[in-house]
């Protein structure tokens, strides 16, 4: 619905009868938390409309549809996204006035939908963004967890996680589809008969666990388009046993409840305990049963033979998690709709595409072949039939091979391995960056290239950039309109026209003025969540991103430590003031990940002790970082710090929304990196450090973490003060890490590159002192270039070299 089409009045009599339908209150009554559902009600109801009709287009188009399956939708709130997508901001505001409140107010009613862990699930919310403004037809689908990831904690330094309640507040956005419900079927045995019409498959005792669909609506902007996100629900099957009740035993009444909504009660539950693995592998298998059979049904509806799926259908698998979608979909076609082996074989790797998004080995999903067996026995049956046919064909291409042929199975030393299902039964396999999409060729999918190099590509991802520009920085926004206009809105292509201001010298200074505002903004924002007090004119230097070892987390302390240790020494040595500030959660079960966490708040409060100090380096870790904080976060950093191991990180997006903020990065030649230098220029981005071929070349000839320790006096002086530890505490632990770990030491050769990364950080702080135009004129260069990764892109890629999808404008 355009701006023009949607009247002030209109907005208000939509609200007014949300308050009177759902409420039974008058305007005059309503309370800020009922005003807020009844705006997202209102603005749904224009959503519904719009995509009502491109439904119909879609219908008479006879489209494609891609269906997006993911474990993860970041999608974080709503509200504001879906108003300045539909172009009625302006109009609800207004109306709102009579209400005595702002849209603001209502923003910040609205919990962060955090059904994510971070770049995978905000890369997929950003898709289904894009996809709609694309007017592409498409539906996301996951789970809907009760609980989110988890809220974060911090306790005396440690991370603790917290239920993160999001459903209260969130549920609105939810319209529960009662039509759409879907079984699917757990454990017990498979018996086969033979009849007339070839082989039948029968479920013995199966578990059997309900799939119930609610739909979130994501609307395009300046499109006719909306993309659905269908969450399933599980809930139990079996009926209430009314005389178990009344005999008092109520623990067995609700067992088979309290087992089937386990599997959508929380987003990846530890998986360092059998029932914890059990549990995830439930999980993927209830949302690609679910989802295909409701594309199936769905397909049928419409056109009737399943053998049209390959014209119609394009089924994304977003990483492994998804990667039983190939021996489902073989199920539903064999099983349910009588087809051949050869046929539903050749719809299925027709049909499906998948994404890798890393090369790190513990992120390569396998499965203990008993524990599949036991939960998934038909699946199973279908997986060793792929295994064994797979394996033939490996035999005569390969003969003789064994090693070839047992690293590309599916099963093998009764495991099964995730990643070679997901290759071998799409069509296209996507990396998402240039690097990485090389890499995989070249490591862990080498056998899969050799075997078949027409299936491997690239798509370098891209993030939304009106949420992360437009909507988090209305100040640069208002900058880039008056120089370029607002077309980049909708082509971010568009923005590379602003690199005609490099050397305006009244656009510099505004662009310095609003930077000053956007630190301002999150200092005032930081110190109302968690009473840190920052420092608006220092240096915003900023990681945010999950706490991971390969993500280099420790190597960015390892560089306060060595700044606070000459300011310890000589409190007066010159050094421009600088804010450190860290963003992120660990995974529940990783020690390691949790003992930096500590690490950076006791560092944070031994230097907070010292004002001396304290006001030339400050150390703050932001509490439960999620996407809204991130959009306050962004606009306000000044260095990106994108430091993982050369050959470790994906691609990254973190760094893509610093990039079009106006910071400007510090990093490794590694993922998305490597473009952005390339885009940017040499000149205006930090790179330092190792590369990923010279990373391979030295583990391959040996690395020793030691010859840095003792060739490097600062560095040791470093080490030794983890030893001796901060705020009482030491951190022994992790210079044994670095210097003596097992099985290595030093496994992302933080040690390696410190040398390097001192001396980058060095030149960026002369340079932010002496040259801030010429600081201001790098940061208006990262802008410009930054359109090249938006997710508009990203999908405009996938639907003509992967989906063979078609616009439908």
């Amino acid at each position: 619905m355009k701006k023009e089409q949607f009247t002030q009045q209109q907005a208000k009599e939509l609200i007014q009868g949300k308050l009177s339908r759902y409420f039974g209150v008058a305007p005059s009554e309503a309370r800020k938390e009922q005003l807020y559902k009844a705006v997202v009600m209102s603005v749904r109801d224009i959503m519904l409309e719009k995509r009502h009709k491109f439904h119909t287009t879609t219908k008479a188009a006879k489209g494609k549809r891609v269906y997006y399956m993911c474990m993860e939708f970041l999608m974080g709130r709503s509200l504001k996204n879906s108003l300045y997508n539909l172009g009625v901001g302006e109009v609800f505001e207004e109306a709102l006035k009579e209400y005595d409140t702002t849209l603001e107010d209502l923003y910040e009613l609205e919990p962060d939908a955090g059904l994510g862990n971070g770049g995978l699930g905000r890369l997929a919310a950003c898709f289904m963004d894009a996809l709609a403004t694309g007017d592409y037809p498409a539906m996301g689908y996951s789970i809907r967890y009760d609980y989110g990831l988890f809220k974060q904690k911090i306790v005396d330094g440690w991370q603790t996680e917290l239920p993160d309640v999001w459903l209260p507040g969130g549920e609105v956005w939810l319209t529960q589809r009662s039509d759409k419900t879907f079984t699917v079927k757990f454990d017990g045995y498979i018996e086969e008969k033979w009849t007339d019409n070839g082989m039948e498959i029968i479920y013995r005792d199966a578990k059997e666990v309900q799939a119930v669909a609610y739909d979130m609506m994501v609307s395009g902007y300046d499109s006719k388009a909306v993309s659905v996100l269908r969450l399933w629900k599980a809930r139990s099957v079996q009926n209430f046993d009314m005389k178990l009740f009344s005999q008092g035993d109520y623990n067995t009444v609700m067992k088979e409840d309290n087992e089937a909504e386990l599997i959508s009660k929380v987003l990846y539950p530890a998986d360092n305990h059998v029932e914890g693995k059990s549990l995830r592998l439930k999980q993927q298998y209830f949302l690609v049963s679910a989802s295909l059979q409701n594309i199936l049904a769905d397909h049928k509806r419409r056109y009737g033979s399943l053998k049209l799926l390959p014209k119609m259908a394009a089924i994304h698998l977003n990483d492994t998690h998804p990667a039983l979608t190939v021996p489902e979909l073989m199920r539903l076609l064999i099983d349910e709709n009588g087809m051949s082996w050869d046929e539903a074989w050749d719809i299925t790797t027709k049909v499906c595409a998948y994404t890798n998004h890393t090369v790190l080995a513990e992120a390569l999903e396998t499965w203990p072949e008993d524990l599949i067996a036991r939960r998934l026995p038909r699946i199973y049956m279908i997986l060793k039939e792929i295994n064994r046919r797979f394996c033939e064909d490996l035999w005569k291409k390969f003969p003789g091979d064994w090693d070839k042929i047992s690293r590309m199975a599916v099963i093998s030393y009764n495991t099964v391995k995730m990643a070679n299902l997901s290759v071998l039964g799409s069509h296209h396999v996507n990396g998402v960056s240039a690097l990485h999409s090389d890499i995989i060729k070249e490591s862990i999918f080498k056998d899969f290239y050799d075997y078949t190099p027409e299936k491997f590509t690239n798509v370098t991802n891209g993030i939304a950039h009106r949420r992360w520009l437009n909507q988090s920085n209305p100040e640069l926004c208002s900058l880039l309109n008056d120089c370029i206009g607002e077309g980049y809105a909708k082509n971010a292509a568009k923005l590379a026209e602003f690199k005609k201001f490099e050397n305006d010298d009244s656009v510099l200074k505004r662009l310095d003025e609003i930077k000053a505002i956007k630190k301002k903004q999150f200092a005032d924002f930081a110190y109302k969540k968690q009473g840190v007090i920052i420092n608006p004119d220092s240096i915003f230097d900023v990681q945010a991103k999950r706490l991971h070892e390969y993500k280099r987390q420790l190597l960015n302390v390892l560089h306060i430590i060595n700044d606070y240790l000459i300011l310890k020494e000589n409190p007066d040595a010159p050094m421009q003031p600088k804010t450190y500030i860290f963003a992120a959660k660990a995974a529940a079960g990783y020690y390691m990940a949790k003992k930096i966490i500590k690490l950076i708040c006791y560092i944070s409060e031994e230097i907070r002790k010292n004002p001396k100090i304290s006001a030339k380096l400050n150390v703050i870790y932001l509490e439960d970082y999620n996407v809204s904080m991130s959009e306050k976060l962004m606009p306000a950093s000044e260095i990106s710090e994108q430091i993982s191991l050369a050959g470790k990180e994906a691609s990254g997006t973190g760094n893509m929304k610093f990039m079009i903020n106006g910071a400007l990065t510090i990093g490794t030649l590694d993922g998305a990196n490597v473009e952005m230098a390339e885009k940017v220029g040499k000149d205006n981005i930090y790179i330092f450090g190792l590369k990923a071929d010279e990373v391979s070349e030295i583990w391959r000839n040996g690395y020793s973490a030691s010859v840095y320790y003792n060739n490097e006096p600062m560095l040791r002086r470093v080490v030794e003060a983890l030893i001796v530890g901060f705020n009482g505490e030491s951190f022994g632990d992790i210079a044994s890490y670095l210097l003596t770990g097992s099985p290595i030491a030093d496994p992302y050769m933080c040690m390696a590159d410190y040398h390097s990364y001192v001396k980058t950080q060095q030149e960026m702080s002369k340079l932010y002192e002496t040259d801030k135009r010429l600081w201001n004129q790098k940061a208006l260069r990262n802008i410009a270039a930054a359109g090249f990764f938006a997710a508009d892109r990203s999908i405009k890629e996938y639907a003509e070299n992967i989906w063979d999808l078609k616009a439908l404008h």
